[in-house]
């Protein structure tokens, strides 16, 4: 994700092809925290690029309502796969 941030970073891994590596590992990966990375990532290589003066994610200045709201979607998503652990685990 860290090579992503930058436009200069996102553009080598467009021309490597790397798009379709993550697409095939996202159609095979089981493990939740894999494919969500995997899918952040993704959503990352085929968005439009950032407006000027905000190509670099990593120096973007979010606003605290939409960090906050992040924050609360990371922690649903990790109670939610938390839950699927547990149930595997009561199942097995």
């Amino acid at each position: 994700e860290q090579l992503a941030a930058t436009k200069a970073g996102r553009t080598q891994l467009r021309s490597r092809g790397s798009y379709l590596v993550l697409r095939e590992l996202h159609a095979w990966e089981k493990d939740p925290e894999v494919l969500s990375a995997c899918h952040k990532l993704i959503q990352v290589l085929i968005g439009d690029e950032p407006e000027a003066g905000m190509e670099n994610l990593l120096e973007v200045t979010i606003p605290e309502e939409l960090e906050r709201r992040l924050r609360d979607a990371d922690r649903e998503e990790e109670e939610q796969r938390r839950k699927e652990r547990e149930k595997e685990a009561e199942a097995s």
